[in-house]
């Protein structure tokens, strides 16, 4: 698909062209996606906490990006890679944004950046102050060709040449990470430990290396998601049944969750998101 096949937005919503993960890309990239806005404004958007490190690429207006408040007029940013935040991010676009984005899972990213995942969490990077080249360089291709589809190829390209010779994770930290994931964070943190023969502590110092975030952390997000997902499956909403399903000790626990993870009480999300 081509930019003058994408379906015209008549109502100023953005355009997006998602692009299907390969099977090599597996558990390492949740999706590729191309997003173009058409002239209306985007106040206030909130995106909950995720475990999903994103790259983005632009070619438009910047946004505006903040994590855990509203953005400022100091706080525009174009191009940059973001780490794992347990917190809401809140972003606004004068409505000319346009860009290609990957979202990597942390271990994705981990062989993606070869850096500490440290550096990346709780934080946004602009693509210049990465100091990797080889990323500056696709951005330049990506600006010199117009046309949707052919830059998801080449993002796409790139993403797999680069993971495909990274490092790769930790053996012991992905097996614990997929663990975490596949529970809805429904796992004890000592007993992962114990199962990988190290202390918690240890088992933070190399999640903060490998992921960005200690476990704890890390699940905590988890069951959040789970509780997301949950919510979407069911006919009618009970947040207190909710909270059971998903090992919250109650329906207050569920609410303290959400709005340190997404700026909001479950019902006033619920509202935002229909």
């Amino acid at each position: 698909m081509d930019a003058a096949s994408l379906p015209e937005s008549r109502s100023g919503r953005p355009d997006w062209l998602r692009r299907a993960v390969r099977p090599q890309l597996a558990g390492l990239v949740d999706d590729i996606l191309f997003y173009r806005e058409t002239g209306l404004p985007m106040v206030g958007r909130v995106e909950t906490a995720s475990l999903v490190v994103p790259l983005v690429i632009s070619f438009g207006a910047p946004f505006s990006i903040a994590l855990g408040r509203a953005p400022h007029a100091g706080d525009r940013i174009s191009s940059f890679a973001a780490g794992l935040f347990a917190g809401p991010v809140v972003m606004d676009s004068p409505g000319t944004a346009e860009c290609v984005q990957v979202n990597f899972t942390p271990p994705g990213a981990a062989r993606f950046f070869g850096v500490p995942m440290s550096e990346l969490a709780d934080t946004m990077v602009a693509l210049d102050d990465l100091g990797d080249h080889a990323i500056l360089a696709l951005a330049r291709r990506l600006g010199d060709d117009n046309d949707p589809a052919r830059r998801l190829d080449l993002v796409e390209a790139f993403v797999l040449r680069r993971i495909l010779a990274g490092r790769p994770s930790d053996p012991a930290i992905a097996w614990a990470y997929r663990r975490i994931v596949d529970t809805d964070g429904a796992v004890r943190i000592a007993g992962l430990a114990a199962e990988l023969g190290c202390s918690r502590k240890h088992l933070a110092g190399l999640f903060r290396r490998e992921v960005g975030l200690p476990p704890k952390t890390v699940a905590r997000m988890a069951r959040f998601q789970g509780a997301l997902a949950w919510s979407t499956r069911v006919k009618t909403l009970d947040w207190a049944e909710i909270a059971a399903a998903c090992g919250y000790a109650d329906q207050a626990h569920l609410t303290r969750e959400f709005t340190a993870l997404a700026g909001a009480s479950p019902a006033a999300w619920h509202r935002s998101a229909a």
